[in-house]
């Protein structure tokens, strides 16, 4: 396993890092508990989970995530020191969290209290900024004209970030979270939290945790600039797009206990046609050099040098088997080429 410097901070994380948000809907706690033990087991240190989780989202499982992973360190306390542990507070839109309250600062104390107690831990590692409070182009609202900028108020968007600073500061000063980073940002937001931090004296941000895969690459080149030149360890999320590059999805299969399956409240924007189309060509090219679709995909996103860790998720052991060993492989320039000969053909395969 290779090691990277979390953005600017001391941290040193694994190149692989293991998304939790199946726990307590996809998998139980035995479940969660041998993903755990084999991927500490396998060098991965840095276990990445949220308050919203599971997922999809619901008040019945709100929290369960959080619940697992503490159960696993309560039963095993030696493990703590070996992991670098995240969580996310939510933002907004999820009524049943904060009556669906946007991130404001008067809250960020009493939800890193209660992750805490639900992860059975004294610190959190590093504490994310799930999403901005403002719209922005997350999920599948990057097309043209989704997102109304223009309603954005510049001023009142960086006075509630100045506040969540402030309130950060706070809990790092007392012990309970080591560093902050972001989650589903842009540039405009890197850059206001950098400069806000730097102006003020304040914890600077030190990660962004971004969807990014061979079927959503909107970070390539402009928040991938703006996370080198401040120093924030870039992490992909869902670099399988939620599972569909493994090829599983492919002629309209639905595997049961698969993510398709349930309901989520962004919808399944990414059953699309160009999508599948472009799957089936990375299936086929993996093939015919010996990997998976899945093992093609996450080789592909962990040979970029600004790639700090990539998040991966599974529901069984075979799966997560299957997609660590991605790590090991080196894709050559041929293999290389062809890819993103696909990938031009299918820049944008769903919006």
């Amino acid at each position: 396993m290779h090691y990277n410097k979390l953005g600017s901070s001391d941290l040193m994380v694994s190149r692989v890092c293991l998304g939790t948000m199946t726990f307590g809907q996809q998998n139980s706690q035995a479940d969660a508990s041998e993903q755990l033990d084999y991927a500490v087991d396998h060098g991965i240190n840095f276990i990445d989970t949220a308050e919203l989780y599971a997922v999809p989202p619901r008040e019945a499982t709100y929290g369960a995530t959080e619940t697992m992973i503490g159960n696993w360190l309560q039963a095993q306390p030696q493990q703590r020191s070996k992991i670098v542990l995240a969580t996310k507070i939510a933002g907004r839109g999820v009524a049943h969290i904060r009556g669906g309250d946007k991130i404001l600062s008067q809250y960020i104390a009493s939800s890193i209290d209660a992750s805490l107690q639900r992860l059975q831990t004294d610190y959190i590692d590093l504490y994310q900024l799930h999403w901005p409070n403002r719209s922005n182009p997350s999920f599948n609202r990057h097309w043209f004209n989704i997102v109304d900028f223009t309603t954005i108020d510049p001023e009142q968007e960086e006075a509630e970030m100045l506040a969540i600073l402030e309130a950060l500061d706070t809990c790092i000063k007392a012990g309970k979270i080591r560093y902050c980073g972001l989650s589903n940002e842009t540039s405009w937001g890197i850059e206001k939290y950098v400069n806000l931090a730097k102006q003020n004296g304040l914890p600077k941000m030190v990660s962004l945790q971004n969807e990014f895969s061979l079927i959503q690459t909107k970070d390539w080149p402009m928040v991938v600039e703006s996370c080198q030149l401040n120093d924030l360890a870039y992490l992909p999320w869902s670099p399988l797009g939620t599972g569909v590059l493994s090829g599983k999805y492919l002629n309209g299969n639905r595997p049961a206990g698969s993510r398709w399956n349930l309901s989520d409240r962004h919808g399944n924007f990414r059953n699309q046609p160009d999508v599948h189309k472009a799957v089936a060509a990375y299936t086929e090219l993996a093939a015919a050099h010996g990997m998976t679709s899945s093992q093609l995909s996450l080789a592909w996103c962990n040979h970029f040098y600004w790639v700090t860790s990539t998040i991966i998720g599974a529901t069984q052991m075979g799966q997560l088997q299957e997609n660590l060993a991605a790590f090991d492989l080196t894709l050559s320039e041929e293999l290389l080429t062809a890819i993103h000969e696909i990938k031009r053909q299918y820049y944008v395969p769903y919006a």
